[in-house]
């Protein structure tokens, strides 16, 4: 019986163009049709900030620290009062969510920039070296005060669509692959569905080696495990005695893989792994990771 086997080894960095491809989620989709949203001024100040400081999941963290003026108060406005927010429709919230996540991980990191760590589990520039980054650390957002940790746990969640875990860019080279641009009512399916296909062009998310007939996977699918497999249980009939981890692993990505990958995939014989996750810091100051 296929089982889901222990971290082998680290998976190499890799930089993909976003392609849109649509995983239907009918819930997301029908908030964002049902009203005009009102979010897009909202977050336009991030949508600058993105656009001028984010290129291909990395940012310019050394030119957006000494012009965070616009970062700062895009984070002071998150406390949108509860009865407001409320009243938004679901797919407003899920944007609003995903936005004020990654803002307040851009602040997090400019807080402390540049990082410099000498705890050896993690890179001399991650941020798990700044004290209580994601778990202590408490933020005023919608009305609600909360860690990255709670927003994640405890908030996303809440919109069954395990995409979004892969729309947070979490500092670092092994989370979601940060967007030049703000999520939005309007635009977050086609958003959400980018973010699924490019799991698939990037190793950090997903890689299948066809010569050694091995999966990799990044360790967020089972930190979510549970709403992965809420979410999609998969196809038990094409890939049976498969997990339900693994069955949601495979309801994600294989709409995107190409066509000598799925036929690959859809043998059944594969083993699976969860890659190593890469804690270095997502930063494009002088040329990039190192």
């Amino acid at each position: 019986m296929p089982t889901l086997l222990r971290p082998f080894r680290a998976i190499g960095l890799a930089f993909a163009a976003s392609a849109i491809l649509l995983v239907p989620r009918p819930s997301l989709v029908a908030s964002a049709q049902s009203v005009v949203p009102s979010d897009v001024g909202m977050h336009a100040a991030l949508d600058v900030i993105l656009d001028t400081y984010v290129r291909e999941g990395l940012v310019y963290y050394r030119a957006l620290r000494s012009e965070r003026g616009r970062l700062d108060a895009y984070v002071s406005n998150l406390d949108v009062p509860p009865a407001a927010f409320e009243s938004w429709a679901k797919a407003e919230r899920a944007a609003f969510w995903l936005n004020a996540y990654n803002a307040l991980v851009l602040r997090t990191v400019v807080n402390a920039y540049p990082i410099k760590g000498a705890a050896a589990q993690y890179p001399a520039d991650s941020i798990m070296h700044v004290p209580g980054a994601f778990t202590a650390k408490r933020h005023r957002v919608g009305g609600r005060l909360l860690s990255l940790e709670d927003i994640e746990k405890q908030v996303l969640p809440t919109f069954e669509d395990p995409r979004m875990f892969f729309a947070l860019g979490r500092g670092s080279l092994g989370g979601g692959r940060l967007r030049s641009e703000a999520f939005t009512a309007r635009r977050l399916e086609d958003q959400l569905a980018s973010v699924a296909a490019e799991c698939v062009e990037r190793n950090e998310c997903f890689r299948y080696d066809p010569s050694t007939n091995r999966v990799e996977i990044s360790p967020i699918f089972g930190w979510r495990q549970a709403e992965f497999t809420k979410a999609w249980p998969g196809d038990t009939t094409t890939f049976a005695r498969r997990s339900p981890l693994e069955l949601a692993v495979l309801h994600m990505v294989v709409p995107h893989v190409l066509p000598s990958e799925r036929r690959g995939l859809t043998q059944n014989t594969f083993t699976l792994a969860y890659s190593t996750y890469d804690w270095r810091l997502n930063d494009l100051t002088d040329g990039g990771p190192r």
